[in-house]
């Protein structure tokens, strides 16, 4: 005969859980004051939901997550809406609930079915979800939330694709210089991993924006914020020097204007900064089709160039193939300068 007068609750399905999420969700839309008790109950309410959502997703350390009911899960959630209310109410939730949120979405985006990522495709008939986490680097509270989830879209190319072409792209420019140290960090996070992610899609984009980009781009390199300045060449390296924009570097090392920001970047008070401004700015000087304009500007400019040059140096001068490197672009400076005093 049994004592026990209390049976084990029944674990939720993932249609129950989804449900409960998305009713506690709207419940915290309150309107009169009167109704703050009301969205108190509904903010544990989402807790409580996000912990259950959690578990079935990840496990809960001792049991593994069922691979069925993760994939039901992220499915119902996509079919019922509730990706956009995750979205839109992540201003409305506590701490605890927006960990457990950027913990959750991480998990759904990847989510197949039938090679198709349900979640991923929610988003993109919802593209202005994007949009929306993007402008919440504004608000300091769920910034860095907001950063996470991003990112994890931009893994993504159809994504980061639609991110780089909306008007919310030019934003970023903005964030990264932030007063804020760990949202102007994290926006320059996101920043990065959209210009480097996906090189085809990357390639395209400054195809068709190259004007655009390059001058908001060059405010940075010429910010007065070291840590921008820092960041953002090192940032241009790693994206211009990528095989899939080659023609992207091509027409740059044509561009007086950017030869000239690189030169004065040669002579930052910052070491780090002079190595980084060398990488990109001997590409200017040994492209074997310079203009005449970039001639000019090396030969008139050549003894601070090869003082500048001579001067610079990496560990102490250990290593090897910089040294090389800078050898060779103090030759091609001075057979310029000197091809320049002939033709005089």
């Amino acid at each position: 005969m049994s004592f026990s007068f209390f049976k084990p609750s029944r674990p939720k399905t993932p249609t129950e859980v989804t449900k409960a999420i998305k009713d506690s969700l709207m419940a915290l839309d309150i309107k009169t004051i009167s109704e703050v008790k009301s969205h108190e109950k509904a903010m544990e309410e989402v807790e409580k939901n996000f912990v259950t959502m959690r578990c079935m997703l990840s496990g809960d350390g001792e049991v593994e997550p069922d691979v069925d009911q993760v994939l039901e899960l992220a499915l119902e959630i996509s079919k019922e809406d509730v990706l956009s209310l995750l979205v839109h109410e992540l201003p409305s939730l506590g701490w605890e609930a927006r960990k457990d949120l950027v913990h959750c979405w991480s998990i759904l985006l990847k989510q197949q079915i039938d090679s198709r990522y349900c979640c991923v495709e929610y988003i993109e008939n919802h593209m202005e979800l994007l949009d929306f986490l993007v402008a919440c680097y504004d608000n300091k509270e769920i910034a860095l939330h907001c950063g996470n989830m991003l990112r994890e879209c931009i893994k993504f190319p159809t994504l980061a694709q639609y991110m780089l072409n909306s008007a919310s792209f030019v934003l970023f420019f903005k964030y990264v210089e932030l007063p804020t140290f760990d949202v102007a960090s994290d926006s320059f996070s996101t920043f990065k991993d959209l210009l480097t992610k996906h090189g085809t899609v990357v390639s395209e984009y400054l195809t068709a924006h190259y004007d655009e980009f390059f001058d908001m781009y060059e405010k940075l390199l010429t910010s007065s914020n070291y840590v921008t300045r820092r960041q953002s060449l090192k940032l241009l390296s790693d994206f211009l020097l990528e095989p899939s924009n080659s023609n992207i570097m091509k027409r740059y090392v044509l561009e007086v204007r950017y030869l000239k920001v690189m030169m004065t970047l040669l002579k930052d008070s910052s070491k780090n900064i002079q190595i980084s401004a060398f990488h990109i700015f001997k590409v200017f000087v040994a492209n074997p089709n310079k203009p005449k304009e970039i001639k000019i500007i090396l030969a008139k400019n050549h003894e601070k160039l090869v003082d500048l040059l001579q001067n610079l140096s990496v560990k102490g001068g250990e290593d090897e193939e910089f040294e090389e490197e800078k050898e060779l672009i103090i030759k091609e400076i001075e057979q310029v300068s000197r091809l320049h005093n002939l033709k005089r």
